[in-house]
């Protein structure tokens, strides 16, 4: 049987960009070399397609491409830009598609869309938008402060791995955290700031005979002294990542739950991962990723191993489904 000719999409002009290399190269180690001619096609952050180390076109890049990993994270890669970059070539390609990818990147409207599921809380939260700040930041805190008081979080609308976040534990403090995030990105939502452990969990479809499998959940313990799962703790090595999580039963079940809800609400495909706080007024669900980090330091990978998963089968698996849709056989 003739190999399958995979691009792996990898970069960027995100801020993920560090994150999406990795990924990438995480992706490009582990593909089976008896099943797949790999290329790797490298996005500058200036949006410049590479491969091979030429700068090219997208069209010329995927030429002879029959299926598409993507490993990009943020925007340009989950906000659903590049998904209709490949839809316009008629590439398959791993993840979700333009509308679901689109709606979980955009952290106030994947909670509308998510809506309400049983047992699950949701932070209050308040999005603001640069070209909708008509007076000073104080008032735009003070508009927040009127809703919901401190403690605060404050986080790009659209983004992930933690970049760019802040948080305040007054009003006056919230108009410096409005000005830090807005520094690095348009739209901004500010939330509630729930203490509690961090937990995540992770789905696929269909995978050992469920239409969708899911992981268990994962624990994230940051270090003493640091109040928040940032860019560097997810990166940096000193952050523990315990799979199976030490939550109770209970809550893993309802993580879980949670994380299959997301995923079939928003419209999601082959695989996702869902962000909680556990906290003892209950479990919060704050995000998803449609695209999750395949590093060795992250999550996925992680739960993925205590299932016994083979991180190839795993990758495997995401590019047979992206065939499949497609409507090729293996």
């Amino acid at each position: 049987m003739s190999r399958i000719n995979v691009g792996v999409l990898r970069g960027g002009p995100s801020s993920e960009y560090d994150v999406s290399l990795a990924s990438g190269n995480a992706v490009l180690q582990h593909l089976s070399e008896e099943r797949y001619n790999t290329r790797d096609i490298l996005i500058s952050k200036d949006g410049q397609w590479n491969s091979r180390g030429i700068p090219l076109s997208p069209e010329r890049a995927l030429r002879g491409i029959d299926v598409a990993f993507i490993a990009l994270h943020g925007e340009y890669g989950e906000d659903g830009q590049i998904q209709k970059i490949l839809d316009a070539y008629n590439i398959p390609y791993t993840g979700s598609g333009v509308f679901g990818s689109s709606v979980a990147m955009d952290k106030g409207s994947a909670r509308k869309h998510v809506g309400n599921i049983a047992g699950v809380k949701m932070p209050c939260y308040f999005v603001l938008h640069r070209e909708d700040v008509t007076g000073t930041l104080a008032e735009a805190a003070q508009k927040v402060f009127s809703q919901f008081g401190p403690l605060y979080i404050v986080k790009p609308l659209r983004g992930g791995s933690s970049v760019g976040i802040a948080t305040a534990d007054s009003v006056s403090s919230l108009v410096g955290a409005l000005k830090d995030v807005f520094a690095v990105t348009d739209a901004v939502i500010v939330e509630q700031f729930i203490k509690g452990r961090e937990g995540a969990c992770g789905v696929i479809d269909d995978f050992r005979e469920e239409s969708l499998y899911t992981l268990p959940p994962v624990e994230i313990i940051v270090p003493n002294g640091k109040g928040l799962f940032d860019y560097e703790s997810k990166y940096d090595g000193l952050t523990e990542e315990v799979c199976p999580a030490n939550f109770s039963a209970a809550e893993k079940a309802l993580m879980q739950k949670a994380a299959r809800e997301v995923h079939k609400s928003l419209g999601l495909n082959h695989y996702s991962r869902s962000d909680f706080i556990i906290a003892p007024s209950g479990i919060y669900f704050l995000e998803v990723n449609t695209l999750p980090g395949l590093t060795p330091s992250s999550l996925l990978p992680k739960s993925l191993e205590a299932v016994g998963v083979e991180f190839p089968d795993f990758l495997d698996h995401l590019l047979t489904l992206s065939l499949k849709s497609h409507g090729h056989t293996r």
